[in-house]
């Protein structure tokens, strides 16, 4: 199996001019080692956000999130997509999150002093689950709350058409810092490819997260995972997509929220529209009506550019052509 070493994994831009790291065929299984959000800086609640003492962030914008990659794909082609199957992530043994002043939404408040006036860092202890290893594993928030380990990808994507963007804030249809809890096992993630080879980029493993990023940071950790990219040709879409086992997923970010839930909306009708043989009329009415329908707001951090992230979910059970 061909593999990316973690101090290969040291990119800070989705670059379209980067040379490949590593070439793949369509189907092969490969592993990559990642860096954390912020790559091996917190080890102990000694190490606080502190941007002076933070390597890179001297930095505009900092170096953080960085990425392994790019990887060629064989075969890709602009217009055609890329189809990523995470097949395995095995997570470090501990993750961490960090807040302080200017960090997330209550890095400014007077409400809650403590968390406005100091830097603090939390680590969380991960213990292996039944196979031995952390797929399976626990992640221990304190000593008396607990959760199972629930490891998704927070950034991944192809190079853009011609923009460069960095791992910390780029973000549009190509993929990006979009830390959507569904980028991981058993699900397709779908992503339009602009240039020979595809030209991905992944990085930024969280052990766990709910809806949305709140603090700017969740259970940030290295992590080793194994993928295997392939490609459906000539099939252009608008935004990335995600299929999961029983349902499918139309992303858009943007801000204000609510244009990022309008306009996933309209680019899960349009996946309605041409491949599930729906009437623009029937796609637009089904959104209203169907109980099962669901906006998951995936990321409203306010930090920098980054924008909100949404995803628009109907069942399958729904798609009978």
């Amino acid at each position: 199996m061909q593999h990316i070493l973690r101090d290969q994994a040291r990119k800070y831009a989705f670059d379209w001019r980067d040379e490949p790291v590593l070439r793949v065929r369509p189907g092969e299984l490969f592993e990559l080692e990642t860096f954390d959000a912020s790559p091996g800086f917190f080890r102990t609640e000694a190490d606080k956000a502190i941007p002076g003492n933070r390597p890179g962030f001297d930095r505009t914008p900092p170096l953080a999130n960085p990425l392994a990659g790019p990887i060629f794909v064989e075969g890709a082609q602009r217009g055609d997509v890329l189809v990523v199957t995470i097949d395995s992530i095995t997570v470090d043994s501990y993750s961490w999150i960090a807040v302080g002043p200017r960090r997330g939404p209550a890095g400014l408040l007077t409400r809650w002093p403590e968390l406005s006036g100091e830097y603090t860092t939390k680590i969380f202890k991960h213990t292996p689950g039944p196979s031995g290893t952390t797929r399976d594993g626990t992640l221990h928030f304190s000593e008396r709350i607990s959760w199972p380990i629930t490891p998704f990808v927070g950034t991944l994507g192809v190079a853009p058409e011609r923009e460069v963007t960095t791992s910390l804030d780029g973000q549009g249809e190509w993929g990006g810092n979009l830390d959507i809890r569904d980028v991981t096992l058993g699900n397709r993630i779908y992503l339009p490819v602009y240039h020979p080879g595809a030209l991905f980029y992944l990085g930024d493993v969280h052990a766990s997260q709910g809806d949305t990023e709140f603090t700017g940071t969740a259970a940030e950790t290295q992590a080793t995972v194994q993928v295997k990219l392939d490609i459906i040709k000539n099939k252009p879409i608008p935004w990335m997509r995600i299929e999961k086992p029983n349902s499918i997923i139309a992303i858009h970010a943007n801000r204000p929220l609510e244009v990022a839930v309008e306009t996933a909306t309209f680019n899960l009708m349009e996946w309605l529209i041409a491949e599930y043989a729906f009437t623009p009329t029937d796609a637009y009415c089904l959104v209203s009506t169907c109980p099962d329908f669901r906006i998951n707001v995936y990321q409203m951090c306010k930090i920098a550019k980054l924008a909100f992230v949404a995803g628009a979910e109907i069942p399958k059970k729904y798609l009978v052509k």
